[in-house]
């Protein structure tokens, strides 16, 4: 079993960057997959972008790809999320993922959750 932790949210004007982290606990983090997802008000929650345990590949939502770059140091049982040129319409909470299985990009892919870091992006 894995417990997730997010931080680095915050408020940011549009066109800024911000980098999440999603710090893990317990042992194996580099046998887990990660995928971070968000979740706008009144909107369901939505694949981000994600990085393969074995191989390090990463896939990435049309919405955010070229802007948003996901990164995983197995040293420091931590991944990373780093946003630049961000839009208002990137405003949301941001939750990482984690899991033991094949990788994915629904939420059904993904057995561990953190609790979520906010994002706001001001126009």
């Amino acid at each position: 079993q894995v417990q997730l932790v997010e931080s680095g949210g915050g408020l940011v004007q549009a066109g800024g960057s911000l980098r999440l982290a999603c710090a893990a606990s317990g042992r194996a983090f580099n046998m887990y997959q990660i995928g971070w997802f968000r979740q706008a008000p009144g909107k369901e929650r939505e694949f981000v972008a994600g990085i393969s345990r074995s191989d390090g590949n990463t896939y990435y939502a049309n919405s955010v790809k070229d802007r948003f770059t996901i990164s995983r140091y197995n040293a420091k049982n931590t991944a990373y999320l780093q946003m630049n040129s961000l839009k208002p319409d990137d405003t949301a909470v941001y939750y990482c993922a984690a899991d033991l299985g094949r990788f994915g990009t629904l939420l059904m892919h993904y057995a561990y959750w953190g609790q979520g870091t906010q994002v706001t992006v001001s126009t």
